[in-house]
């Protein structure tokens, strides 16, 4: 096993927390917000998650969503490279059927030698949006065949990452730049160091692709909450001993949100359980603000669906809310937690991700 590889992907913990925080960032956008202020509330909530002590932060890749703004996850992940030091930055994930392996390779071979040693690499095969907005990305309506060829595509990644095409295959004189051919080049001193990939799922299709490939997994319970425990015993029990890892390795998404009361964390975890009935009926919009979800008259069949997404939201006081993290851990043996705090407006998601860290005692890095 590559150890250095290994030691990219375990999570380190952080005060009484019995398994490594991360953070997944949507760069959700707010009513009466802008864009530009909810990538500079991205920008903030990284400097706070790595100056108390979260080990990673990944922005997802979404499409024709006005609320979020995690179209480009390279071009957000650059941005944050700017402004961070030392915490793992990395997509959750890069949709690969949207993209040509190539770009891939290239655009994250050069976000690791714009921030070595800390880039992560997480792809899914879900489009990150409607069947529309994937053919216009795609250039094709075919967009099954997309998803069915992920394995190839993901092999074909692999390939330009390592830069390791066989002799004789069309791809073998092409390289990924930034990337291992310039260690190998005459007078070449770059580091061949390159992102771990990670995979991505909210089914089992993922889950026992990476068991099969020996690569760590990492499950949207904040969605898909239903099929958490299925999905990591099948990874756990598919899993094979590879060059990455010698043992499984998971994390779970969890939407988590503290707030200073359970009132106030109510009206929090309330617009973006609204922004899930319009997204669901057809009609995505900017996050509602906590005032409006609550006047909204929500007809029984909303009503249905926003008690059980709520029921997988952890919500309530700091103290509340640790403890749900810390069943959730135990319940699903994950091996890290990594937390969406999806909210109207960025002061309460700031102000929740200080409260977890206070609450497991992460200390203050400087």
């Amino acid at each position: 096993m590559d150890e250095n590889r290994g030691d990219q992907i375990r999570g380190t913990k952080g005060g009484t927390a019995s398994v490594p925080l991360s953070v997944l960032d949507l760069v959700t956008v707010g009513q009466g917000r802008t864009a530009t202020q909810a990538l500079r509330t991205s920008v903030d909530i990284a400097k706070l998650a790595e100056s108390r002590g979260f080990h990673r932060f990944w922005v997802a890749e979404h499409h024709s969503m006005p609320g979020v703004a995690s179209s480009s996850p390279a071009v957000i992940l650059a941005h944050l490279a700017a402004h961070t030091e030392r915490i793992r930055l990395g997509s959750g994930g890069v949709m690969l059927p949207n993209h040509a392996p190539l770009v891939i390779a290239e655009q994250f071979g050069t976000l690791e030698a714009m921030a070595p040693g800390r880039v992560d690499l997480g792809l899914g095969r879900a489009p990150g949006t409607d069947g529309a907005t994937a053919a216009a990305l795609r250039r094709t309506d075919r967009l099954n065949e997309g998803a069915d060829d992920f394995p190839q595509q993901l092999a074909e990644l692999t390939r330009f990452l390592d830069d390791d095409f066989p002799d004789g295959h069309p791809y073998a004189r092409i390289h990924a730049v930034p990337g291992p051919v310039q260690a190998t080049s005459p007078g070449g001193v770059q580091s061949p160091a390159r992102p771990p990939v990670w995979l991505l799922g909210s089914s089992g299709f993922s889950a026992r692709l990476a068991g099969v490939l020996g690569l760590p997994f990492a499950f949207a319970h904040h969605f898909s909450a239903r099929n958490t425990v299925p999905a990591l015993d099948l990874y756990r029990e598919s899993f094979k001993p590879s060059a990455v890892l010698d043992a499984p390795y998971a994390l779970i998404g969890v939407a988590a949100l503290a707030a200073d009361d359970e009132r106030e964390a109510r009206r929090q975890v309330l617009t973006g359980a609204l922004s899930m009935v319009r997204l669901r009926t057809g009609r995505p919009g900017l996050v509602p603000s906590p005032e409006e979800a609550e006047a909204h008259d929500f007809s029984p069949m909303e009503r249905e669906f926003v008690d059980g997404w709520l029921k997988d939201i952890v919500h309530g006081t700091a103290d509340e809310v640790r403890t749900g993290l810390d069943d959730l851990a135990k319940r699903t043996g994950a091996d890290e937690l990594m937390i969406t705090a999806n909210a109207h407006g960025g002061e309460a998601r700031l102000r929740s991700y200080e409260l977890i860290a206070d609450a497991y005692g992460l200390p203050r890095v400087d």
